[in-house]
């Protein structure tokens, strides 16, 4: 007899095996001195309108981390885990993410003007009203109704990897 999977499981599984794949591809992509340099722990953080800029977080871990307006322009937040983080009007422009997980991530009205997300997840992320001007999403991992969102005010080429927003987005 077959019984039907509740669709709350199945989301459920979902999201645990996205968080599972995350830290695996986080610890692949680590260099091999990973072991060896400090772990940044900032989750449950209150960094609210804090100048963080330039500063290097790699590694770092943010959940359910309070970032609104928060000034992470050129910091290198590569290979980091930021979920359910709260980035609302946060200036990420310059900021590299490549390889991070930024899973059901409040990016609403954030500036990534020239932001890096070269293989990054953004799953369950809001991206409203968020400037992606010269943006590189080269093999990030988007979901079709957010890229389709993206890909009506996709501009611009990112300065650092050559990338055009656009390309790297797949929009037709």
């Amino acid at each position: 007899m077959f019984v039907p999977i509740p669709r709350t499981v199945k989301r459920f599984v979902y999201a645990l095996l996205i968080v599972a794949l995350a830290w695996f591809w986080i610890l692949l992509s680590a260099n091999p001195a990973f072991a060896e340099t400090k772990f940044l722990n900032y989750s449950n953080a209150q960094l609210t309108e804090k100048d963080l800029s330039n500063e290097n977080f790699e590694g770092g871990v943010f959940v359910a981390a309070e970032m609104r307006e928060t000034n992470f322009q050129g910091a290198n937040l590569k290979n980091t885990m930021l979920t359910k983080a709260n980035l609302l009007g946060a200036n990420l422009s310059g900021a590299n993410l490549e390889g991070s997980l930024v899973d059901r991530v409040t990016l609403y009205k954030a500036n990534l003007t020239n932001a890096i997300l070269i293989g990054a997840t953004l799953s369950n992320s809001i991206l409203d009203e968020a400037d992606i001007t010269g943006v590189d999403f080269t093999d990030a991992i988007v979901d079709r109704y957010t890229t389709t969102q993206l890909c009506k005010r996709a501009s611009g080429t990112n300065p650092t990897t050559g990338v055009d927003t656009r390309e790297s987005l797949g929009c037709r």
